[in-house]
């Protein structure tokens, strides 16, 4: 019985951290989408144009409303995309095909529930107080009931089951032409249909738990931002963090709001409503608290000054060997906003120094909030800053983020350096051995600069690898036979780290390039199989 619990719980966190994977894609477009329209909106604003005139040229005015209209795209469609993304990256096959069953999915539940509305009689109308009163938007240009995000993830997870079971499904001949691959769509649109139809029976009942999760979350008062950040950095080792994230994100746990006449959840949905609502003018502080100026402190300061402790705490003839895994660490944080390449530097060799960081990162959060900082958006690097920061004036009081990475970095280089030295940790450097992969690589350096054959052999070859994927920064993989995985191996060919979930699965930590080192890897797989 005890080993049919543990096994039960291994599938069910694997799921959750494939289900995590599957919001990069949405996510990695808001992000872009996100600058875009920051950029529009803040260089059409009043309050910009009137600084610098020069800006109010109607053609730069017409540049910057295109790009404040393109870059809401994301925003205006949200849930339909994380419906498509989820079977998308949950589907082992057929990706295609199950993506189209996630747009089909979710417009026939959402004609469904309209069905369901119109015949109790509440639509059609155009009474707000009876829609607001029955959570009813828009969805498509259907009149449903708004379930957001959490919807939306439900309906993928469905759709992806659907898929799963059915894509491969053989009819008998007089149907034939219906099976395989295009019972897949038609499947759900029947289950969607009847989904629909149960979504406006229970769907109070998931309203008032995500309400009630924001309302603990919001209870913590300046609390709850650091409760919010120290989550997320914990939760992140596991891969498991962007669950918290969107809930926080996208669902009423981070806040409800009116704006411009319409009912918004969600702390960066409520920003995103704001940038492109012209009666608005500043950001509520009740959801920037969640968004990028909280990772500021330790994106833009702390990290750095850890970096710089690792580096004077190597030995001295290692350190032109780690001064560019940390330089590029460095980069990557402050520009990109993925910390991944420093923290697992010091992640595994000391825990408690991370979770001091996580604690950090998480006090930065309420730092931000106390001072009234209102910067918003996911990433909380320097691009966020200019755009949601500097470009929409001092109203945001951008010029606190300076102030308090300084101290932030002063706090961590004399943290990590202090541990470093007291105990002895084997950051990059400390030791001859934990000399980084330049010095060690050898054969053939592809497009993504690495070694992607020795990785691959480290791995034990292509036969040991069952499934191959990847985030943001790791290589996610299951594997026949663990004992093959050589980590030291994999660390000497710039593994920044190897995360062992159980015995057939595991990440292998690399950093930005991880996309072009599992293409390579998945084409040499491919050449070798053959």
């Amino acid at each position: 019985m005890a080993a049919s619990t543990s096994q039960q719980r291994v599938t069910l966190w694997e799921f959750f951290q494939q289900l995590g994977k599957t919001f990069m894609l949405p996510v990695a477009l808001l992000s872009f989408c996100g600058i875009m329209l920051g950029i529009g909106s803040s260089l059409s604003s009043h309050d910009v144009v009137t600084l610098m005139p020069f800006l109010g040229q109607p053609v730069l005015q017409l540049i910057f409303t295109w790009m404040s209209k393109v870059g809401s795209f994301a925003f205006s469609f949200l849930p339909v995309m994380f419906c498509l993304a989820i079977p998308l990256g949950l589907a082992r096959e057929n990706k295609g095909v199950a993506a189209f069953a996630g747009f089909v999915g979710y417009a026939v539940m959402n004609l469904a529930v309209n069905f369901w509305l119109t015949a109790k009689g509440i639509l059609p109308t155009t009474d707000a107080a009876v829609l607001k009163a029955n959570n009813i938007q828009n969805v498509l240009g259907i009149q449903s009931i708004d379930t957001g995000i959490l919807g939306a993830v439900i309906a993928g997870v469905i759709i992806w089951q659907l898929h799963e079971r059915f894509h491969t499904i053989r009819l008998p001949d007089a149907l034939a032409f219906f099976g395989g691959t295009r019972f897949v769509p038609i499947i759900t649109t029947l289950v969607m249909g009847l989904v629909g139809l149960v979504i406006p029976l229970i769907w109070p009942f998931f309203a008032k738990g995500i309400n009630g999760l924001g309302y603990i979350i919001n209870s913590a008062g300046d609390f709850a931002p650091m409760i919010f950040g120290t989550g997320e950095r914990l939760l992140l080792p596991f891969g498991l963090q962007h669950i918290l994230v969107a809930l926080i994100r996208f669902t009423e746990a981070g806040g409800t709001l009116d704006v411009c006449g319409h009912t918004v959840s969600g702390a960066l949905t409520i920003f995103q409503a704001q940038l492109t609502c012209p009666e608005t003018h500043g950001f509520a502080e009740s959801a920037t608290r969640f968004l990028s100026q909280g990772k500021m402190p330790a994106f833009l300061g702390g990290l750095p000054g850890a970096a710089l402790a690792m580096y004077h705490c190597a030995r001295p003839e290692n350190r032109h060997k780690i001064k560019g895994l940390l330089i590029s660490g460095v980069i990557a944080c402050v520009v990109g906003g993925t910390t991944e390449p420093l923290e697992f530097l010091f992640l595994f060799v000391a825990p408690a120094l991370y979770l001091i960081h996580a604690l950090l990162t998480g006090l930065g959060f309420t730092m931000m909030a106390i001072l009234g900082v209102t910067i918003g958006n996911t990433d909380g690097n320097i691009i966020d800053f200019v755009v949601f920061g500097m470009l929409h004036g001092l109203a945001t009081k951008w010029y606190m983020v300076p102030v308090v990475a300084a101290v932030w970095f002063a706090g961590y280089y004399a943290i990590f350096r202090f541990a470093i030295t007291r105990w002895n940790i084997k950051t990059p450097g400390r030791d001859v051995d934990t000399a980084p992969a330049a010095e060690k690589v050898a054969g053939a350096v592809g497009k993504s600069g690495y070694n992607v054959p020795a990785i691959l052999a480290a791995l034990g070859g292509a036969d040991n690898i069952v499934t191959l994927d990847n985030c943001i920064t790791r290589l996610r993989l299951s594997v026949k036979d663990m004992s093959l995985v050589d980590s030291a191996a994999l660390k000497a060919n710039r593994a920044i780290g190897v995360v062992q979930l159980n015995q057939h699965n595991l990440q292998v930590v690399i950093g930005p390039q991880v996309q072009s080192v599992k293409d390579e890897m998945a084409s040499l797989m491919n050449t070798v199989q053959a």
